[in-house]
């Protein structure tokens, strides 16, 4: 099978960016407080155009700092022997060496890393023939399942509690993630 799985908040911990976030606006804002996708509505006294200009500067700092999400790196192990893990993240290309390292810092297996530079993820998600997908992005998770028909494993967080179509699961660890991938194989091999 192969899994299209997302790095920022999927992979990494949901709340990488706050401890960043906090020391540069002097802030206290924890995961909790994160309601919307977009930060900058947690900080509504921070001009977007300032905030926007300090992730630019800030953002691979950020992702060589990002920690493990509970669960995952040992779930993945156990994923990859018999599942085709590609990782599609909206991240910028010019993150691509950094991601790789950032990969093998913490002996995850990656069969691709594809970084689209945009949170529109469907045309890698086509274009690599992904049979599962696992995000932590409202948007992208409807998005995918609705134009694809494939199921999406939805991580919960407090910025993506938005009702979401059937297709679309929400789960809450990297446990929970390996059953319903177990579940869907089973489905797909009953249907061959």
């Amino acid at each position: 099978m192969r899994l299209g799985i997302d790095i920022d908040g999927t992979v990494t911990c949901p709340s990488s960016l706050i401890p960043h976030i906090n020391r540069a606006f002097n802030s206290q804002l924890t995961l909790n407080d994160i309601k919307e996708y977009d930060l900058t509505k947690a900080l509504p006294e921070i001009d977007p155009g300032t905030f926007s200009k300090w992730f630019e500067s800030t953002e691979a700092e950020i992702y060589e700092a990002s920690p493990m999400n509970d669960e995952a790196d040992a779930v993945l192990k156990q994923l990859q022997p018999s599942h085709e893990l590609i990782y599609i993240s909206a991240r910028g290309t010019e993150h691509h060496h950094l991601t790789k390292e950032w990969f093998h810092r913490h002996d995850i297996h990656f069969d691709q890393i594809i970084l689209t530079g945009s949170h529109n993820k469907l045309k890698a998600v086509t274009d690599n023939q992904i049979d599962l997908f696992l995000e932590d992005k409202h948007d992208n998770a409807v998005d995918i399942h609705e134009d694809t028909g494939i199921p999406v494993l939805l991580f919960d967080a407090p910025y993506n509690r938005q009702p979401h179509p059937e297709g679309v699961i929400r789960i809450h660890s990297w446990h929970e993630a390996k059953f319903y991938i177990q579940q869907f194989e089973k489905k797909l091999s009953s249907q061959r």
